[in-house]
């Protein structure tokens, strides 16, 4: 009789890709020989580490897909129907090396995420109905992207988080660092600033929703997991669209639940985060690199 994989295993699977949440890439973050990029428990370090960051995936991918040339590169590049798990992997990688990784393995993790992008550009509607080409460097997709995945991020845990270092500011501030490396020229570093940023996209008639974005939703809404999985996911969507602001949430076509789903997410968070820390986890890894550096006599230095 085959022995079902306990829940932190079935958790760690859509997360890293491995049962275990051991791939490569996450062992690599005991490596190096520098600090990174964030300072340890600073304010990147502690949104990236909690479990809410399980609902702000699900939220910034949501908004990024008003904008009508992010959603042409979704649709016309991502291979999410296909492989959904090994594309939420793929971004899951992307954040926790970014955070918590040597400069070498940021380097190397936005070496790996350039070659895809360099493959992607076509042509899409805008919110006139005129045609548009595009590429992943477009500047107002890499803005816009940036934009909805901190606030996503800053949100979430603003609802479902402690406190963060130095407030709100500094964790904007802080991904500000991971948005120039994109190509973002000048993001936001004040959560004002953030969401005034994000509402000029609104104000210009930038974001819409349309057919291609509904479908997005809908497949968002029935992401292909099993048994508890699949019912604790139901309400972690509910959760992200309950944090969306109604402006964007009538774009999606998404209304929020009557039932306390704040509360409800809170509970699914907190069962997920005892699962998920009775083993190591990807900050772990980054604290034995840290602990390294000091137990050799050499001071951490940040990277630049």
């Amino acid at each position: 009789m085959t022995r079902r994989p306990g829940l932190r295993a079935r958790l760690l699977v859509p997360l890293s890709g491995d049962p275990n949440g051991m791939p490569p890439w996450v062992q690599r973050l005991e490596r190096g020989d520098d600090a990174g990029l964030f300072a340890e428990d600073g304010a990147a370090w502690t949104v990236h580490a909690g479990m809410p960051t399980l609902v702000a995936g699900i939220r910034a991918l949501l908004v990024q897909a008003l904008h009508p040339g992010a959603m042409a590169g979704v649709h016309d590049w991502s291979r999410y129907r296909e492989d959904p798990l090994g594309r939420l992997a793929g971004t899951v990688r992307w954040v926790i090396c970014v955070t918590f990784g040597s400069q070498e393995q940021v380097d190397a993790e936005l070496g790996r995420v350039a070659r895809f992008h360099g493959e992607v550009s076509g042509e899409y509607r805008d919110s006139t109905g005129a045609a548009r080409a595009y590429s992943a460097a477009d500047a107002d997709l890499v803005e816009w992207v940036h934009l909805a995945f901190t606030d996503a991020f800053l949100t979430c845990h603003e609802t479902w988080g402690g406190p963060i270092p130095g407030g709100p500011d500094a964790y904007v501030r802080d991904w500000a660092t991971a948005g120039r490396l994109m190509g973002v020229t000048d993001p936001p570093e004040t959560a004002a600033e953030l969401r005034a940023r994000m509402h000029g996209y609104l104000d210009r008639g930038i974001l819409r929703g349309d057919e291609r974005v509904q479908d997005v939703v809908r497949f968002l809404r029935r992401v292909p997991l099993d048994g508890s999985l699949r019912w604790a996911y139901r309400l972690l969507f509910a959760g992200a669209v309950a944090t969306i602001p109604r402006e964007y949430r009538r774009m999606l076509g998404l209304r929020r639940s009557w039932l306390p789903v704040v509360t409800m997410t809170r509970f699914v968070l907190f069962v997920a985060g005892k699962s998920l820390g009775s083993g190591p986890r990807a900050h772990d890894m980054a604290r034995r690199r840290l602990r390294r550096l000091e137990a050799s006599g050499t001071e951490p230095t940040r990277a630049s």
